[in-house]
C-alpha cells in the first residue's frame, strides 16, 4: 500500500537539520505537523518555571534513561537546554544512544520567546497573553493537566 495516501500532493518533510532555528520549529507547530518531539534538558525546577509549550522535561542527568524507552529512535527531536553548549552536549548524547533525527534548537527558550512562540509554566502563566495564547482547546487541556500534577 502507498504510504502517502494523497499521492504526492503533500510533499514529505525534509530531513531535520543538525541545528535548527526557532522559526523552523514554530513553522512546523503552526502547520500542525505531527511526529516530532521537543525536549527541554534543563533542570526540572527551571522547566517548571517556564518552557516551550508541549516540550517534554528530560534533564541531562536522566536524558538517555528517559528518552530510550519513551521515544522512537527515528522520530524528529528538537532539543534545547540552558545554553547552546548544554544543548549541543544533549544532542551528542542522544545521537550516541542511537537517535537519528536530533536537532539543536539554537537560542533555546529565550529565542523562542523573542519570536512570540507559545510557552507554559509557573512564571510564564503570569506573563501577558500573546496571540497564540487564545487557543482555547490547548489552554483548557493545559489547565486540566496542571490540576492533576503534584506540586
Amino acid at each position: 500500500m502507498d504510504s502517502n495516501l494523497l499521492g504526492g500532493i503533500i510533499p514529505s518533510q525534509p530531513p531535520i537539520e543538525p541545528q535548527s532555528d526557532v522559526y523552523a520549529l514554530k513553522s512546523r507547530l503552526e502547520w500542525g505537523e505531527p511526529a516530532f518531539t521537543i525536549l527541554d534538558v534543563r533542570d526540572r525546577p527551571v522547566f517548571n518555571d517556564g518552557h516551550i509549550m508541549g516540550a517534554m522535561p528530560m534533564p541531562m542527568d536522566e536524558l538517555v534513561e528517559r528518552a530510550a524507552p519513551s521515544l522512537d529512535r527515528s522520530r524528529d527531536i528538537y532539543v534545547y537546554g540552558a545554553t547552546d553548549e548544554q544543548t549541543a552536549t544533549a544532542v551528542k548524547t542522544l545521537r550516541s544512544a542511537g537517535f537519528e533525527h536530533v536537532s539543536e534548537l539554537k537560542g533555546g527558550l529565550a529565542a523562542w520567546k523573542a519570536i512570540g512562540g507559545p510557552t507554559e509554566g509557573i512564571i510564564e502563566s503570569k506573563t501577558p497573553a500573546g496571540a497564540d495564547d487564545y487557543n482555547v482547546v490547548s489552554r483548557l487541556q493545559d489547565f486540566s493537566e496542571t490540576q492533576h500534577k503534584d506540586v
